[in-house]
């Protein structure tokens, strides 16, 4: 594929990603802290709002997935979603002094509402493009590299907007000048391909489409494993903060320490594509969590003052959230590939709205749980905490994730759908 292609594709992943990092990891603390909003009733909003995209995310796949026109089914979608993600994002991370727990959950929840009329069918975008088994690695690799790039910048924005709220406004100027430009490149340059031949729109109507899902195995392996990873890495993402301020009491090495994640994500990611180029994509993804693993066992036995160690876990672990970002994604479009193989139905976009459900709820829910089960033990964010709420902080940033991380590689190990069978369907 061009790379000239590849980069517009992939574009719109800067910006977008801009929003993610912020989203669930700074803007419940800022809430909590400076207008202060209780960390019970924000873990519950999470899983309210997370209950609603269960029902959105799908009927938005479903309906990319039969929009006409001559400006593309996924186009429509992704230029209605920029103005509403613009607004949202200013109102939720910019708030006004007066601002409680209504307006959090009013703004938040529109926020995620565009950003699943973006993401859904960005995503099935990426996957009609490619054209075949490497092609789908490709593609998935340049988005989920930008997605990495978009959280660095997010990062850099946040660190030179300061305390109190500063750095959130950064991120929002950010995607308010960039989301739209980025989008511009990707319509001017990425085509919006034909449907394979005798392939219907749409498919199959919701109801044969989602019993049809029910019973592609492949698909049910790995959302499921998809669904508990992403609570193992959701979990970590949402008490990075507490962990490195009230735990390690390195409140300033926040910012740095998530530069050198990411970076060390960025850095990982040709690691894994050249590995996966001679493997089977879930056996190499299987393996990077089993790393991920063994190495953040090492967080459970920190302390107060721990940075440097933290800091060698911090790059080890960071090389092997690339291969999280980029693999997964990769064998999802491989079961695209062999769904409309299999029925003759093009519907990437359903597909990709149940995996930002499965995304979107392993965050939520992780998150939310964690959020309620600190406030019971007794945590105060920023404040005096005793040993055992410490250690209740250090179960849920390390202990827990490294146990659902174990459970996904069980799911994928044995994993129905590999390069051979796609070979044999013609769809690889």
């Amino acid at each position: 594929m061009p790379i000239a292609v590849l980069a517009a594709y992939a574009a719109p992943a800067l910006f977008l990603a801009a929003l993610y990092l912020p989203l669930f990891t700074y803007v419940t603390p800022f809430y909590a802290a400076e207008r202060g909003v209780s960390l019970a009733a924000l873990g519950a909003a999470w899983i309210g709002i997370r209950l609603f995209d269960a029902v959105s995310d799908p009927a938005i796949g479903w309906l990319s997935d039969r929009t006409p026109g001559r400006f593309g089914r996924r186009r429509l979608w992704l230029a209605a979603s920029v103005p509403l993600i613009i607004v949202a994002t200013w109102q939720a991370f910019v708030p006004p002094a007066e601002a409680g727990i209504e307006h959090a959950v009013f703004w938040l929840f529109l926020l995620t509402l565009g950003w699943s009329m973006a993401q859904t069918p960005y995503a099935a975008w990426g996957a009609e493009i490619a054209p075949n088994y490497q092609a789908r690695l490709a593609v998935t690799s340049w988005r989920e590299a930008t997605v990495l790039v978009g959280t660095v910048v997010s990062t850099l924005l946040y660190v030179a907007g300061g305390e109190g709220g500063g750095g959130l406004s950064y991120v929002a100027v950010g995607v308010g000048i960039g989301l739209p430009l980025a989008m511009a490149l990707a319509f001017w340059r990425v085509p919006d391909p034909p449907r394979a031949p005798g392939a219907a729109a749409g498919g199959l109507d919701w109801r044969r489409a989602l019993s049809t899902l029910g019973q592609n195995r492949p698909f049910r392996q790995l959302i499921a494993a998809w669904l508990v990873n992403g609570a193992a890495n959701g979990l970590p993402a949402s008490l990075f903060l507490f962990y490195v301020t009230d735990r390690l009491g390195a409140e300033d090495a926040a910012g740095p320490l998530f530069l050198l994640y990411f970076l060390s994500a960025i850095a990982g990611i040709p690691l894994w594509n050249r590995l996966a180029r001679g493997s089977e994509k879930h056996r190499i993804w299987g393996w990077a969590m089993l790393y991920a693993c063994a190495v953040f066992t090492a967080v459970l036995f920190l302390g107060e003052g721990d940075v440097v160690a933290f800091g060698v876990i911090t790059v080890l672990t960071g090389l092997a959230f690339g291969a999280d970002l980029t693999l997964p994604p990769a064998i999802q479009a491989d079961v695209i590939a062999y769904d409309t193989a299999t029925t003759g139905a093009e519907r990437a976009g359903i597909f990709f709205a149940l995996w930002q459900v499965a995304t979107k709820a392993a965050l939520a829910l992780s998150s939310g749980a964690a959020y309620i089960a600190l406030d019971a033990a007794g945590f105060v964010a920023g404040g005096p905490n005793t040993e055992e709420a410490l250690w209740a902080l250090t179960l849920l940033y390390a202990g827990v994730p490294i146990l659902l991380k174990v459970g996904a590689v069980a799911l994928m190990w044995r994993f129905t759908l590999d390069r051979s069978r796609l070979e044999s369907l013609g769809a690889a």
